[in-house]
């Protein structure tokens, strides 16, 4: 009996008892492949579908120039994206100062929620820019450090951009707004002059002392002694086969009240290779913008003027050849009438 127990388990395996044992093997295989695939599907579905899926809270703008996306804004993280000012974010979640958004390319990472606009925010920035696309340039310049660009000339508008060091802008507007009185106290002067300002595809207002002015060098030697403070071009003349600009320039001169109490025309002297003063006029109490408009071949520029009565008019004045001629005056500011010919 014991012999044949010997036997019996000493049997070799046959075929059957190894298709059997492969078999068992083939379901743990597939039984851990099958855990791995759920495991792995939540993942997915956690880390990479439910987030390229997720209904936004909000839409919002990009205003600094350069935005990175993180993969978390714990200290230790990964840059998963670059968005620059402009661009259009899904808002999928707020954490305190972050938010969760998908960018445009579907990268969906952790952003600061200072560098977003609201879209109403980004509204008003682009009527403001549509404003000044019909507006002329008063002049031209830099940013002075890095400059909050808002939708009014106020410190507590919202943000419309960031504004790089060094950021070249043209110049539209000027106003002159008081400070509150908290603000006042601590401050030399109580009132901040605001610029409104064009800079790439961004149009807002800026605080003054933060544009420095780009006076163009062929008249800079004529600003010593004045703070010039605009300047357009009237017309071109020809010398030797280049064109050379002449221009209108508006001071402002012992006041920051007003936008310009001075103007000069500068026309070009060929034959002594230097520009001349051709006209001078002082005394007023000046607002931007100043226009310039060609009729008949004849440059003309109206000046927005007002009396010490605070009455509103035009002054208009015309460049013949050299001579500059005031040729009337025109009731309002929103005009774009003629003088009636007398």
């Amino acid at each position: 009996m014991r012999g044949e127990v010997e036997r019996r388990a000493r049997r070799p395996a046959t075929c059957t008892d190894v298709v059997v044992g492969e078999g068992l093997l083939i379901k743990r295989v597939l039984f851990v492949l099958g855990i791995l695939a759920v495991i792995l599907g939540a993942a997915y579905y956690e880390w990479f579908y439910r987030p390229q899926h997720r209904s936004p809270v909000g839409f919002a703008y990009v205003i600094s120039p350069s935005l990175d996306v993180l993969s978390t804004f714990a200290p230790v993280h990964t840059t998963l994206d670059i968005l620059k000012s402009g661009d259009r974010v899904a808002v999928l979640r707020e954490e305190g100062q972050w938010d969760e958004v998908r960018s445009p390319s579907g990268i969906v990472g952790w952003v600061l929620a200072n560098q977003l606009i609201a879209p109403s925010v980004y509204d008003a920035g682009q009527q403001l820019l549509r404003r000044v696309a019909g507006e002329p340039v008063q002049a031209v310049g830099n940013t002075v450090g890095t400059v909050n660009m808002h939708d009014a000339p106020s410190v507590q508008a919202p943000r419309l951009a960031v504004l790089a060091p060094d950021d070249p802008v043209e110049f539209y507007e000027r106003r002159v707004i008081p400070r509150t009185a908290a603000a006042a106290t601590t401050a030399v002067s109580s009132s901040d002059v605001w610029y409104l300002v064009r800079s790439k595809s961004h149009a807002g207002w800026v605080l003054g002392r933060l544009i420095s002015l780009d006076i163009p060098p062929a008249i800079a030697q004529y600003a010593a002694s004045y703070n010039m403070v605009a300047w357009l071009v009237l017309t071109t003349v020809q010398d030797n086969g280049r064109s050379v600009p002449e221009y209108l320039v508006a001071d402002r001169v012992g006041t920051a009240t007003v936008d310009f109490n001075h103007i000069r025309v500068f026309t070009w002297w060929a034959k002594r290779q230097h520009y001349v003063t051709a006209f001078v006029e002082s005394g007023l109490d000046g607002t931007f913008p100043i226009r310039v408009e060609h009729i008949g071949g004849v440059p003309y520029f109206r000046l927005r003027l007002k009396d010490k009565a605070g009455h509103k008019f035009q002054k208009i004045y015309g460049l013949f050849d050299t001579i500059v001629r005031p040729v009337g005056i025109v009731e309002g500011w929103s005009s774009n009438a003629m003088p009636a010919r007398r």
